[in-house]
């Protein structure tokens, strides 16, 4: 049986999925929740595939009732959950009876969460994708009285005596703060940057607060170009470390343009991706180089990480009568180029 969410204070919420891996060979950006780990968790959490529609909330408070029992699951930066009035936990499947209140407030020590639901959000689709992107001006950006249909309910799950939480999955949760480290592979124009180019690791960095889902703005100490020659516009993946002017770096996120002119120092690995994506404005920032291989083995230990959740969720569920074994889902390469 599907049910009705009804959004009661959307704050800075969306709709979205991991991204639009078919829109780069079109011109479009990729998108998609910015914290690709939080998001995968809180999916796979709420039993659903990795690559199904979501909540992502930035910055301020959420709040929503279902019109029929659901199972949710909220991850992302540290914060307040309530259901009908009582404390829960992140990054458990969280019960909520029909008619109670989901609340998230107060995130701190980051900056975006996701709350996904048993059964998935029903959402309109662009190239595959409800990732919003603003450029063509797609997408479900949740207002006061939003209605979001689901396609399945999930009876009451609770504790029979002392109505404690009946998860405890034990996922290690990614540490958030104020100070962040961010590992960065070689870009194709680190050579133009000679000596200066070693600034990136010993200097820290400060969040500017015109950071978007486009890219984040650094301000700090920034390595000089030696090379004064025209770059032509070209592709450029997400987590292009760019030194476009001297005042600040640009840190190309999954809302970047497919080209850019600008020299690339470095490049955001992957995991470094989900850190940038938690950072708030006055945050300090920290680059350490690593190499492709290390990058490879720190992204197939989250992999692993996630899979063993998975095995976990599906044991659980099963047991419990809950919905289907979700696998696995890999998003092309266009996702991350």
């Amino acid at each position: 049986m599907s049910g009705k969410i009804l959004i009661l204070q959307p704050g800075n919420s969306v709709v979205t999925d991991l991204g639009r891996t078919r829109g780069p060979r079109f011109g479009l950006p990729v998108n998609g929740a910015l914290d690709q780990y939080s998001a995968r968790a809180a999916n796979i959490l709420a039993g659903n595939p990795d690559n199904d529609p979501l909540v992502e909330i930035t910055a301020l408070d959420f709040r929503m009732t279902a019109t029929t029992d659901v199972l949710i699951a909220v991850t992302g930066a540290p914060l307040t959950l309530t259901v009908g009035g009582r404390p829960c936990s992140q990054w458990e499947p969280v019960s909520v009876k029909a008619g109670e209140s989901v609340s998230v407030r107060g995130i701190h020590s980051g900056l975006r969460a996701y709350l996904a639901i048993h059964g998935s959000i029903e959402a309109p689709t662009l190239l595959g994708s409800c990732a919003p992107d603003t450029v063509v001006g797609f997408g479900l950006q949740l207002k006061e009285n939003t209605s979001l249909h689901t396609r399945r309910s999930v009876g009451p799950v609770r504790q029979p005596y002392f109505d404690l939480p009946l998860f405890r999955l034990g996922l290690e949760r990614p540490s958030m703060g104020p100070e962040l480290l961010v590992d960065v592979t070689d870009g194709p124009d680190v050579a133009e940057f000679g000596e200066t180019g070693e600034l990136l690791f010993t200097s820290e960095y400060a969040v500017s607060g015109r950071s978007n889902h486009i890219g984040l703005r650094l301000g700090g100490e920034l390595p000089e170009r030696t090379s004064s020659g025209e770059v032509l516009s070209r592709g450029v993946p997400v987590g292009a470390v760019e030194v476009p002017s001297r005042e600040e770096l640009l840190v190309l996120h999954r809302g970047r343009g497919v080209t850019a002119g600008y020299p690339v120092l470095a490049v955001v690995t992957s995991t470094g991706l989900d850190v940038l994506a938690q950072a708030r404005p006055g945050d300090k920032v920290r680059f350490r180089k690593t190499t492709v291989a290390e990058a490879t083995a720190a992204h197939r230990r989250s992999r692993a990480q996630l899979e063993t959740l998975r095995e976990s969720v599906n044991t659980v569920f099963g047991l419990l009568g809950i919905g289907c074994r979700p696998q696995w889902q890999d998003l092309p390469v266009a996702a991350c180029s």
